[in-house]
């Protein structure tokens, strides 16, 4: 039913799980896993000739990014790896999250995404907003939200 399947990560216990579960949904489906991490774009604190004592450059930026990036997804190729799932994994650098998830989603040709949701609600769900939600509400493809 299944054949290609994204798994967005944050990095969380929660999404770790998730990923888990997928891996054995991928299994019984014959699906393929494709992991994915949402980084965060790079915005330079500057203002005129000021440079603060905390910035970064550019080239620091991205090397922290593809380091998180690989850890996290390589969580989540270890546990295909050991479920005998075959995983590929993709970044990309987003403000918007959800956009991001919904274009990996469709770039690797995915009929499914299986994402973990926090489950915040009340006003911290307002305020935080929540990424899986907003894949729900925007996303035409198929989404199996893990809780």
């Amino acid at each position: 039913m299944f054949n290609q399947i994204l798994v967005p990560t944050d990095g969380s216990t929660l999404s770790l799980r998730a990923a888990k579960n997928a891996v054995r949904f991928a299994k019984v489906h014959g699906a393929s896993i494709t992991a994915f991490y949402a980084a965060p774009e790079y915005h330079p604190n500057i203002a005129g000739d000021y440079m603060p004592a905390n910035f970064v450059p550019l080239s620091v930026f991205e090397k922290q990014i593809r380091k998180t990036a690989d850890k996290y997804l390589g969580q989540i190729k270890e546990l295909a790896a050991v479920g005998g799932v075959p995983c590929s994994g993709v970044y990309a650098s987003s403000d918007s999250p959800y956009q991001a998830i919904i274009k990996a989603a469709k770039t690797n040709k995915c009929d499914l995404i299986f994402m973990a949701s926090h489950g915040r609600s009340g006003i911290a769900g307002l305020l935080i907003g929540s990424e899986t939600n907003k894949v729900l509400t925007h996303c035409k493809l198929p989404v199996l939200v893990y809780r």
